[in-house]
């Protein structure tokens, strides 16, 4: 059966009964519908509206802020106006919004002026530290032999023209290269038996390794210095400086690393058993692959919290002015360690030194983080072009000798088998589906 069109209404109006009103409306003013057509949406977070309250509530925050420290109280200080003008642009920002707004969007707006700004914040921190570093060694950092001397011909009252940073450098990468190759494998493996091998011990283990991560510095290297130089009789050196470091990034890797490898899929794990691939196959092929680039970053925590330590240096290495390339032997001093001894002194140049080689310190971190990142930085399935150029060789490979069988033509036939001995027994009988009624051997004899 066939539905008849409708027919059309006429332009004189709309039937009530027929064309019935929309039983959603939304809030608000009527829309005036554009004759060119629908409006273009903003879909831009920001609009202009937002700009205006953020920069009324900031000239706002700042005159009030003015008025009550230069009119009203006796307060000065640089930390005291800055407080009270952030919790002021709060405040305003959070009465400006809420005339427009309800109450969840004027509490999400709040909130997130409140975390961009914290973030904000940390970046102009660490500008200031670094350009403050810098500005305050630029006298030292301008010299030549200050990357390429140490200072054992120079004293505190010597010109910057002479002694330089190069052994705090040299022992601070002998250090943390020995730190790093004792703890990123041992870390690494404790993560995973934290992970794979599920138990009381793994909890205990756990709990110990969480309360290591907030363990002083300065316990650290006294515990290395009790049991390694006074207990096993080892002079102070920069293997001993790197066993304390050792203890301090330890923790660090291993929690970064246990919360990373638990974010890989289940399903991954499942995936791998079901083939039949044993455990430490699955761990090695699936797990680590899959979560590198997170163990990586857990790496660079620990190297960036064992590479600015200073107390246990002191303790297990001492301080010298000359270059000392054995760590086995003989005192050894990093770059936290100069950059606070040089700033101890009262004659500029010295202090100039302790900035320049604090600036160093940080050169040489960010190097060894780009480097980390550079390494392992990359995600699962991605490949190097080393990596990549093997994979298509092995193609190219396989493609030429499928096609060299398939230009050889039919492979063979197989050889006749042998007859069969007759202690073998008889070969089984082959299962028979159809009835009995319908075989075309005779029954057998009774």
């Amino acid at each position: 059966m066939t539905l008849a069109p409708e027919a059309p209404r006429a332009s004189g109006g709309a039937d009530p009964a027929r064309d019935p009103a929309p039983r959603t409306v939304l809030p608000g003013p009527a829309r005036t519908k554009d004759p060119a057509g629908e409006r273009r949406r903003a879909l831009s977070p920001l609009r202009a509206t937002d700009v205006y309250a953020l920069i009324g509530s900031a000239a706002g925050a700042l005159s009030l802020t003015w008025l009550v420290f230069d009119r009203l109280t006796p307060f000065n200080g640089a930390v005291g106006f800055v407080v009270v003008a952030y919790v002021l642009f709060l405040t305003l920002y959070g009465i400006v919004v809420s005339l427009d707004e309800d109450g969840p969007a004027v509490v999400d707006r709040i909130a997130a002026a409140l975390i961009r700004s914290l973030g904000l914040l940390l970046v102009v921190i660490l500008v200031f530290v670094v350009v403050y570093a810098l500005f305050e060694g630029r006298s030292a950092l301008a010299h030549l032999n200050f990357f390429t001397e140490d200072m054992r011909f120079a004293g505190p009252l010597e010109p910057l023209s002479v002694g330089g940073a190069l052994h705090a450098a040299v022992g601070t990468l002998i250090m943390i290269t020995i730190a790093l190759v004792i703890t990123v494998p041992v870390g690494l493996v404790c993560a995973v038996f934290l992970n794979e091998v599920p138990g009381p011990f793994a909890r205990f283990v756990r709990t110990v390794v969480e309360a290591m991560t907030a363990l002083p510095s300065i316990v650290a290297g006294l515990f290395v210095y009790a049991t390694v130089i006074l207990g096993l009789g080892m002079d102070r050196s920069g293997f001993a400086a790197a066993l304390s470091l050792s203890v301090m990034m330890l923790p660090i890797v291993i929690r970064a690393a246990d919360v990373v490898i638990r974010l890989v899929p289940g399903t991954l794990r499942e995936a791998s058993c079901a083939l039949g691939t044993s455990r430490w196959r699955t761990v090695w092929h699936v797990i680590l692959p899959t979560c590198r680039s997170g163990l990586t970053t857990s790496v660079i925590l620990g190297t960036a919290r064992g590479i600015g330590e200073t107390s246990p240096v002191l303790l297990t290495a001492g301080f010298t002015a000359e270059m000392n390339w054995d760590p086995l032997s003989g005192p050894m001093v990093s770059l936290p360690l100069a950059t606070f001894t040089f700033v101890r002194s009262p004659e500029p140049n010295m202090i100039s030194r302790g900035f320049g080689t604090a600036a160093l310190l940080m050169a040489v971190v960010l190097l060894l983080f780009v480097a980390a990142r550079v390494i392992g930085g990359r995600g699962p399935g991605q490949l190097t072009r080393a990596q990549e150029h093997r994979r298509v060789t092995a193609s190219r490979r396989d493609a030429a000798r499928f096609a060299a069988r398939h230009a050889a033509g039919p492979t063979a036939a197989p050889a006749t088998a042998p007859a069969p001995h007759p202690s073998d027994p008889p070969p089984p009988e082959p299962y028979r589906t159809d009835p009995p009624s319908y075989r075309s051997d005779p029954p057998a004899a009774p």
